[in-house]
């Protein structure tokens, strides 16, 4: 029988007591571990986390516990290679695309760690300068920032099982919240061991840092009201955590990442060929592919001047048919596969859907497999559609397919670009194209109402921008509207979400004792 994966709950190790759920390699389709967690007391453990964890962890500073972020990510960094391989085995990536998810974690890891330093030996914020509310000054008032006594559950999606838990823990134990995660039970391995391994390393107290791998029922019914939950998933499962009870009773704080219709515009006044030109291609080609486009800020969506729709068309597809897919152990695969068979039947239904209303411009599907057997394998070709009347086709607007597929449409001006971007209803990320700097900054300001984050990219930016779909920890990730109205991650600002903002009002003398 297959390896069954421990969770890690009440600061100490346990197993399922069912039979479990198998994961299975995506392209060899050989079973590799099981997950369970039938039978664990969530209760006690979620206590266990509140009423040891989360003290253990406000009594350190700031600084202290960006220590121990700086050490977890060591501890990651000496076992980088396994979780390559896991990666490799599990979700069907390629070593470009591990990289995202596996360094990308690191990477945040670090970031937080060195943004620690910078609040020092402080166990709360101070939110602004003090306000008189007197005459005579004699009565103050000064709004201070202390870690939510509660804890922190995150429920994981599928396509990033390394930087998907770190981007979320990083904050919330940098703040002093102890984290319970969930992660999504297809590519919940990698997920698994990285907590294993921190764990047994002995980096946070016991209990700060807890994984359930499995169902994740009555999760929700442990959450009390100075709790947090983080969801990064479906519209449809969002619902579903935002009307349960503790979110609407208990006013239970939560973030959501749910769906994004993601758009790439190449702004007017640039030829065929151009520098803007080939970067827009360049781009759209590159978010179509990595991880077999299984990311939330994918460009789904791709708009360019009328005169200039057959040019870029053949562009991107040129790009798309030098990619190579198949299986990522290959060297020559450029491109793995979907993480499932069930994401591989969802993303050829919803790729089906979208053929009805749009033309194909290119199909992947047309070239052979690298090293795997399409009857097995949930490998896939990236595939370019085409949408002359955007107008009057709202499907190409509304359906997001995650897996490799995006749609090219033309537009008449700018302001006609603007409008169509915006029938995504929010997303995560729009980027634009061009080399008139005015014009880039204009369209991000129009644009920055309905995206989380514009990615303005010119000429000189070449070689320095970090790329449509890359989420920076420095920078904002979240989106209004469709996208969840969420944020995560743009430094610091990470931190608002686990603490709660307090005014304390007194005598000047009073308030100094908490700077």
């Amino acid at each position: 029988m297959t390896e069954l994966l421990l969770n890690h709950l009440g600061g100490r190790a346990q197993a399922g007591t069912g039979q479990g759920t198998i994961l299975v390699d995506p392209v060899l389709g050989t079973e590799l571990v099981r997950v369970d967690a039938t039978g664990l007391d969530l209760a006690a453990g979620f206590a266990f986390a509140r009423d040891h964890a989360g003290p253990a962890l406000r009594a350190l500073t700031y600084a202290q516990r960006g220590e121990m972020l700086a050490a977890a990510g060591k501890v990651l960094q000496a076992r980088r290679d396994e979780y390559y391989a896991i990666s490799t085995a599990n979700s069907g990536t390629v070593r470009n695309d591990t990289a995202v998810d596996v360094d990308g974690a690191i990477f945040t890891l670090g970031a937080y760690a060195r943004s620690a330093a910078t609040l020092g030996a402080r166990t709360h914020l101070v939110d602004g300068d003090a306000v008189s509310l007197s005459k005579d000054a004699s009565f103050q008032s000064q709004h201070v920032q202390v870690p939510t006594r509660g804890v922190a559950l995150f429920i994981n999606a599928f396509n990033f099982p390394a930087w998907g838990l770190w981007e979320k823990a990083a904050p919330a134990l940098l703040s002093g919240v102890p984290v319970i995660v969930k992660p999504a039970t297809a590519t919940a391995w990698l997920t698994q061991r990285m907590v294993q391994d921190v764990l047994e390393a002995g980096v946070f107290p016991p209990g700060a840092l807890s994984v359930i791998c499995g169902s994740s029922a009555g999760l929700m019914d442990q959450l009390k009201p100075f709790d947090v939950v983080s969801f990064t998933g479906s519209a449809d499962t969002a619902a579903v955590i935002r009307s349960h009870p503790a979110i609407v009773r208990a006013s239970v704080r939560v973030n959501i990442e749910a769906d994004s219709i993601n758009s790439a515009v190449l702004l007017p006044g640039e030829a065929s060929g151009s520098a803007s030109f080939d970067l827009f291609v360049k781009e759209v080609a590159r978010e179509m592919t990595v991880k077999s486009g299984q990311k939330c800020t994918a460009i789904r969506r791709m708009f360019v001047p009328e005169s200039l729709f057959d040019a870029a068309a053949e562009a991107i597809a040129a790009r798309l048919q030098k990619n190579t897919v198949g299986n990522p152990r290959n060297d020559s695969v450029r491109m793995g596969s979907l993480v499932s068979r069930a994401q591989f039947d969802a993303v050829r239904a919803g790729l089906s859907g979208l053929k009805a209303h749009a033309r194909t411009l290119y199909d992947g599907d047309t070239q052979a497999l690298v090293d795997a057997d399409r009857a097995v394998a949930c490998c896939m070709g990236p595939t370019l559609l085409g949408a002359t009347d955007p107008d009057a086709n709202a499907l190409v607007h509304d359906t997001e397919v995650f897996g490799p597929v995006a749609t090219l449409m033309p537009y008449r001006d700018l302001p006609h670009a603007l409008q169509l971007v915006q029938r995504g209803q929010g997303s995560l990320v729009a980027s634009l194209y061009g080399s008139d700097n005015a014009a880039l900054g204009s369209c991000a300001l129009d644009l920055a109402a309905s995206h989380g984050r514009v990615h303005a990219v010119s000429p000189e930016v070449a070689a320095s921008h970090t790329g449509h779909g890359n989420v920076m920890p420095q920078s904002l990730h979240g989106g209004p509207g469709r996208a969840g109205g969420g944020e995560e991650l743009g430094g610091l600002r990470a931190l608002n979400f686990y603490h709660r903002r307090a005014a304390v009002q007194g005598a000047q003398a009073v308030l100094s004792q908490i700077h």
